[in-house]
């Protein structure tokens, strides 16, 4: 039995490639009917420039047992950094199984919010750029990842994730740009990518469970960082964490662990840092206990 494989350009469903028009609806649109089709189905978005203001698709209710977003183009956010600035993402994936993002761009124009906050002004948190919730059986390949208001890739309750070939892009001044942000997900692989942001390379939240790094390259950055660890009590702890054959060049940090100098049951387990080549790294090993980095409401506790 053949299985039928259907294509769907976004162009159909309205979407404009000349990057001035807004997008989100088409790109909605196109969403909603993909999970409608009983069959694997392929999203394109063609070479151009797509405006897209904030976009959630959700998949509890889709049909589809597969859907790859096959990009060409580069999706751009609005020029006012407040239009996406409260929002938790600016595309945000939330219970989907089988998903594949392959290719493509994403500028989020962040550069607006870190004059704002550099001029501590009256400024939003900010989006990450691209998340995924609560979802399965996730690939990232081949995608940059452009000046991102806050971090630029978050996976967050996920199971069986493989990001490889990502490149993500944002000066080393640029606040709380983390690369890759892994948390409460188990079976992540990242493989043969390169971040450059401000703050941590890849960032490795509370309840990650079997995470393997290879072949990624970090700078600027902060490093590959466990942590902050502690933020409460009652915390999952981290484990089974192999990072190899990385390469750091003019970071702040090499692999770091942090964690609130508080009393908590989480905790750092079974990791391993192998073959790592370091350039201008002012701190390439560091384990921190008493982590406060604005030296603000310290808890001052034994860690």
């Amino acid at each position: 039995m053949t299985t039928t494989l259907i294509s769907i350009n976004v162009i159909k469903y309205g979407a404009k490639p000349h990057g001035k028009t807004d997008s989100t609806q088409a790109f909605l649109n196109a969403w909603i009917a993909a999970c409608g089709c009983e069959s694997p189905t392929t999203i394109y978005v063609p070479k151009g420039r797509y405006l897209l203001g904030s976009l959630d698709l959700q998949g509890k209710k889709c049909k589809s047992p597969k859907i790859t977003i096959k990009i060409d183009g580069t999706l751009v956010a609005p020029e006012d950094y407040r239009i996406l600035g409260q929002c938790k993402s600016w595309i945000s994936f939330e219970d989907v199984t089988n998903v594949s993002i392959l290719g493509g761009a994403l500028d989020a124009k962040g550069s607006s919010l870190w004059a704002c906050k550099a001029a501590k002004g009256n400024c939003p948190k900010g989006a990450t750029t691209i998340s995924f919730w609560n979802s399965k059986n996730i690939k990232i390949k081949g995608l940059r990842s452009l000046n991102a208001q806050l971090y630029h890739i978050v996976v967050n309750g996920c199971e069986n994730v493989v990001v490889k070939r990502v490149r993500t892009i944002a000066p080393g001044d640029s606040p709380n740009t983390d690369g890759i942000h892994v948390e409460l997900s188990k079976n992540v692989v990242i493989k043969n990518s390169a971040m450059k942001t401000g703050d941590d390379c890849i960032s490795i939240g509370r309840g990650t469970v079997d995470l393997r790094i290879e072949g990624v390259k970090c700078g600027p950055g902060h490093g590959i960082s466990i942590g902050s660890l502690a933020k409460e009590e009652d915390e999952p702890g981290v484990q089974n964490v192999t990072v190899k054959r990385t390469v750091f060049t003019g970071s702040t940090n090499g692999f770091r662990i942090k964690s609130w100098a508080r009393h908590s049951n989480g905790f750092v387990r079974g990791v391993r840092f192998v073959g790592a080549v370091m350039h201008n790294v002012q701190f390439p090993i560091i384990i921190d206990q008493d982590y406060c980095p604005h030296n603000l409401n310290c808890p001052k506790q034994v860690s």
